[in-house]
């Protein structure tokens, strides 16, 4: 019997000193904070204003457009006449039609490639991230608005920062 309870308490303390050596170097990193000061960040934020230009002047051209069409409706319906009033709405509606179409492509578009990019800068920094773990010795890091409390920890976001710039 003594013999199964000196087994039972070396299994116990064995795995109770396995995990408390398992965690032993945590870190943490403010995620958001990398992010948004990433160089890179205002670069892509850039180069998308740029890519998307030419579609949101379209679609602005439209809704001017539009607005006169509405506007000269307003102020005309009485004098213009019944055939004219009628092609002018129906001009107005299906321009209506086209904007929302065209604004809801643009829109699903520049979502897709703010996407795309973001997910590039993320990986990029989550790459500098392991790297930095890899390089201190650290079994964990955590993104700091994620914990609420860790003793012994130790803040890599500068670190990261410096590497992302």
């Amino acid at each position: 019997m003594k013999k199964i309870f000196f087994i039972f308490f070396t299994i116990l303390f064995y795995f109770y000193n396995f995990q408390t050596q398992a965690i032993e170097k945590i870190a943490v990193v403010n995620l958001s904070k990398v992010f948004q000061n990433s160089s890179q960040r205002m670069i892509v934020i850039k180069e998308l204003e740029k890519e998307f230009r030419d579609r949101a002047l379209e679609l602005q051209n439209i809704e001017k457009d539009l607005k006169n069409k509405i506007d000269r409706l307003k102020k005309e319906k009485n004098k213009l006449s019944i055939s004219e009033s009628k092609a002018l709405e129906k001009s107005i509606f299906l321009q209506k039609e086209q904007f929302a179409n065209k604004a809801q492509l643009f829109e699903r578009d520049n979502r897709r490639r703010q996407n795309e990019e973001k997910d590039k800068i993320i990986e990029q920094i989550n790459k500098i991230i392991k790297s930095i773990a890899k390089k201190d010795g650290y079994d964990v890091v955590l993104d700091s608005e994620c914990v609420i409390y860790l003793n012994n920890t130790k803040d890599i976001t500068e670190e990261v920062l410096k590497q992302v710039k």
